[in-house]
């Protein structure tokens, strides 16, 4: 808006101050081409920041170079590849190695006003101990109940040890990012300090029901009006796959020429075919193809309790699915149950399967219900969920300078 002054007919603009650019790094141990919900998040959180006039400098394992090669372009951030091993039962996946002395030597060449650690892996650890060497603020993201996987992988007696190194880890940061407010109220409970809610968005123009495909449906063996279930993300014992077999069994009694699709692959695959030979196994998908196998669906199951988030969550309902989750993370942030998704208590399997029997079939329920989906998840708008991770990050770095006094130690006007 501009206003002008009588006095000399001084043209003055009264225009926003421009915007801060900050010099940030960003540690993470997995990243695209890697197909994981961490590695989508942070690409779109670090595509964020740089649109926003960032200097970002990206820390991060070297990829396979079958991975590699699917990469195209050059990358638009300053990216410093490190060491990686495999990670077990996931050769694709690359965890970092030790590098404080490494991260201690580029960061006093070229020192960052800020470090945010995305993963708390061995390189997450390295640069946290970097960051704290050279007096630099540090964020973090609390994205993995690694904790909660003890029962699935034989873990049991590690889970409080686990849950302690992760407390120490994050407790050593200036503020650490959740993804939603039931998680913070968990985290808080067991010791965890400095959290704050940063949520998860979706890309609503590429996760569309307009990218819905007879031909992909006819692909599965799944005419017009047949019901197609499905599920997304990795094939593994965590994600609680036995119940979404439950439930397809349940509505194959009612309705015999459902399908069952699962998209990602994993440790658990050929068990699954082995219990549900019918089942089609679409493998690990991604972009606008992996959009075309969600707006393929009819009934999204989601059956996880291991989720921080669960970012399949919200593609589903963007891509016009109807959801039937547990009550826990993103599904239970942002689902009414009968509204835009179908809800059953934390753990409740038998409910889980009955709500997935009930709207297998009610064809009417599920379209109104896949509406309500589509509305909520638009809502999500990744640009204002890189504006609160960048008040988080301002708010380290403010802390850290000379000077600082908390709120309400300010002296007196």
């Amino acid at each position: 808006m501009k206003t002008a002054h009588d006095t000399d007919d001084i043209l003055v603009d009264d225009l926003p101050a421009p915007r801060h650019s900050r010099r940030l790094a960003v540690v993470t141990e997995t990243y695209p081409p890697e197909v994981n919900g961490v590695a989508m998040s942070m690409a779109r959180v670090v595509d964020g920041l740089n649109r926003r006039n960032h200097d970002v400098q990206l820390i991060r394992p070297r990829q396979p170079a079958k991975l590699t090669a699917q990469s195209s372009g050059k990358p638009a951030v300053d990216e410093v590849l490190t060491k990686g091993l495999p990670v077990p039962l996931y050769p694709n996946l690359r965890m970092g190695v030790p590098s404080k002395r490494a991260l201690v030597k580029l960061w006093s060449l070229k020192r960052p006003d800020v470090v945010h650690i995305a993963t708390e892996g061995p390189l997450g650890w390295s640069a946290l101990q970097a960051a704290q060497h050279l007096s630099l603020p540090v964020t973090s993201d609390y994205r993995t109940n690694f904790h909660a996987y003890g029962k699935h992988y034989r873990l049991g007696l590690l889970s409080k040890p686990i849950m302690g190194y992760l407390r120490k880890f994050h407790n050593r940061c200036d503020a650490t990012m959740v993804p939603t407010e039931a998680m913070r109220v968990l985290l808080a409970e067991r010791g965890f300090e400095r959290l704050s809610v940063v949520g998860r968005g979706v890309d609503a123009q590429r996760f569309d029901p307009a990218r819905r495909s007879a031909l992909m449906r006819e692909s599965w063996g799944a005419g017009p009006d047949d019901l197609v279930m499905g599920y997304v993300g990795r094939l593994a014992p965590e994600k609680n796959l036995g119940v979404v077999l439950a439930a397809y069994e349940a509505v194959k009694i009612v309705q015999p020429r459902a399908r069952l699709v699962f998209v990602g692959d994993g440790p658990m695959r050929a068990e699954l075919a082995a219990r549900a030979p019918d089942a089609v196994f679409a493998g690990q998908r991604s972009g606008d193809d992996l959009a075309a196998h969600y707006a393929g669906l009819d009934l999204f199951l989601f059956a996880s309790l291991t989720e921080t988030f669960g970012n399949v969550t919200t593609e589903a309902m963007a891509s016009g699915c109807a959801v039937v989750a547990f009550e826990s993370a993103a599904a239970g942030e942002l689902i009414r149950s009968g509204v835009n998704g179908w809800l059953a208590g934390p753990g409740r399997e038998a409910d889980f399967v009955a709500l997935t029997r009930t709207a297998a079939l009610d064809a009417a329920a599920r379209r109104t219900v896949a509406e309500g989906a589509r509305v909520t998840a638009r809502r999500l708008d990744w640009g204002d969920i890189t504006a609160r991770f960048e008040s988080v990050l301002e708010g380290a770095i403010a802390r850290a300078e000379p000077g600082f006094l908390p709120a309400g130690l300010q002296p007196a006007a």
